[in-house]
């Protein structure tokens, strides 16, 4: 433990101070601010109120008032944003990677950057782990996100050279993202949802098509099967919009099965179906095809993963409906993605 004697403080070893007689009078944040200028008065209030400074072993308020000589005990909170930077031991599924470039299969459940409540246990923090250099690069080099509960492939820049390039691509639209998802009821055999997209006006953790404002966004979707009352779909996205899939299937009247956000929440199918739905316990939703120029070498780069086997679960369950369902038409792997004017 350190005392007043030792001028270096650690960011996370508790240490203990005393209040100088000449700040007898003060607020115990104010005068703790001035002995401490490292620690901003905010910071100080906050471990305050989270009973981390203790004076003459009381927990105050920071309005409280000083005498003068109290020893002050101080336990150090690691702040939201450097506990986001902290490398973790999380399982990542690297699909590729060399010098320049990483792609990542996600899993659903995985968050991909800290935030919102969520400052540990992201992708960000596996990256940080298993690639120590990427603390050199804004972001850990993570260049567009995919939601907690979409599965699927992602790529991450290792250079900030790669990371410019990368991002310029997703800006001039050349990055080819191609998803699969199953919708309630039946979707046109193909279509062009072109609706502008921005924070719900009624809800801010929401988004929603608006008629006035938002950002501009596009998704292409074409029907791969017709089940009893759903839809498996394909969608790749001309824009990249936060829920940009789940807001525009809503849009058009087939949300995604197991939406818990923008959902129907219908349960009134067969139980099988029920059982199977609330197995997934998440949208269904996966990234399954990845294409972009290498940041190098100039080289289209293509990954395709496999659909994840809540998907498939869903999918077979689906099947059982129907006689007539082309086998083939499950093949994601090998299946190869046609657009007309790419």
């Amino acid at each position: 433990m350190k005392t007043e004697s030792q001028n270096n403080i650690d960011n996370t070893e508790p240490y203990f101070v005393i209040i100088p007689n000449k700040l007898g009078g003060s607020r115990i944040d104010a005068a703790l601010s001035e002995i401490i200028p490292e620690l901003s008065r905010s910071v100080i209030t906050n471990w305050i109120k989270a009973g981390a400074i203790l004076v003459e072993d009381k927990v105050p308020k920071p309005k409280d008032r000083v005498l003068g000589s109290e020893k002050v005990f101080i336990t150090p909170r690691i702040s939201d944003d450097k506990l986001a930077f902290t490398p973790e031991n999380i399982d990542l599924d690297v699909v590729y990677n060399d010098k320049h470039i990483i792609v990542i299969n996600k899993p659903a459940g995985l968050i991909v950057h800290p935030g919102n409540g969520n400052w540990s246990g992201t992708l960000l923090n596996g990256l940080l782990y298993h690639f120590p250099e990427l603390k050199h690069i804004p972001r850990a080099g993570i260049v567009h996100r995919l939601d907690k509960d979409t599965s699927g492939l992602m790529v991450v820049a290792r250079t900030t050279l790669a990371q410019v390039r990368l991002v310029e691509q997703l800006q001039n639209r050349t990055v080819s993202r191609i998803y699969r998802a199953i919708v309630e009821g039946h979707t046109p055999k193909s279509g062009t949802v072109n609706k502008n997209i921005g924070r719900d006006l009624h809800n801010r953790i929401k988004m929603a098509v608006l008629a006035v404002a938002g950002k501009e966004a596009i998704t292409h979707f074409r029907t791969l099967q017709y089940f009893d009352e759903f839809s498996y779909i394909e969608c790749k996205l001309e824009t990249g919009r936060t829920h940009q899939i789940r807001v525009h299937m809503k849009s058009i009247h087939h949300p995604l099965v197991g939406d818990k956000t923008y959902g129907s929440h219908k349960i009134n199918y067969p139980q099988h179906i029920v059982d199977a739905i609330v197995s997934l316990n998440r949208q269904a939703l996966h990234a399954l095809k990845l294409s972009f120029i290498h940041p190098e070498s100039n080289e289209v780069m293509s990954f395709t993963s496999t659909m994840p086997e809540d998907m498939r679960v869903l999918l077979r369950e689906l099947r059982d409906e129907r006689e007539d369902v082309d086998d083939d038409i499950y093949d994601d792997g090998n299946w190869e993605v046609m657009y007309v004017n790419e």
